[in-house]
């Protein structure tokens, strides 16, 4: 399950915020796929990851290079492949937070609510400690209210 942070001050120190999760994406994140990319770049963008580098897209069966998928499904990659680190949670779209919430690991941050209703679980961070929240409404009250 993912870890939230709402406060960049409760980011460990030891760990890394990427904010761009774009440019992460293309720099670091593109040379680790593997098929368990697959499936997320289908569900997110409806493309299909041909090759290493490189997607057919949705529109028209065009191939494209992999930089050409979108931020939210970048952001999702991001978080799969690099658990270690947080990754801003502001470019994602629905779709996205869908895959996002499913996760079994990685870290995310926002100072306001992205939820998704699948949700079924998080774990949220705080100074005070770390909570798992089991419920949307739950995780939308602690996301307004907790400080």
């Amino acid at each position: 399950m993912i870890t939230i942070f709402k406060n960049k001050n409760d980011i460990p120190q030891d760990m890394e915020y990427v904010e761009l999760n774009d440019i992460y994406f293309n720099q670091n994140t593109s040379a680790k796929l593997d098929s368990k990319a697959e499936k997320i770049i289908k569900i997110i963008d409806e493309s299909k990851l041909i090759s290493k580098y490189k997607i057919r897209s949705k529109f028209d069966d065009n191939i494209l290079d992999i930089d050409k998928l979108s931020a939210g499904c970048k952001t999702v990659l991001n978080v799969l492949y690099n658990p270690d680190k947080v990754f801003c949670l502001k470019e994602c779209g629905n779709n996205a937070l869908e895959i996002l919430y499913s996760l079994t690991s990685g870290n995310v941050y926002s100072d306001y609510p992205l939820i998704s209703f699948e949700m079924e679980s998080a774990n949220v961070q705080t100074s005070s400690g770390q909570k798992k929240i089991c419920d949307y409404e739950e995780l939308k009250e602690w996301w307004n209210n907790e400080e």
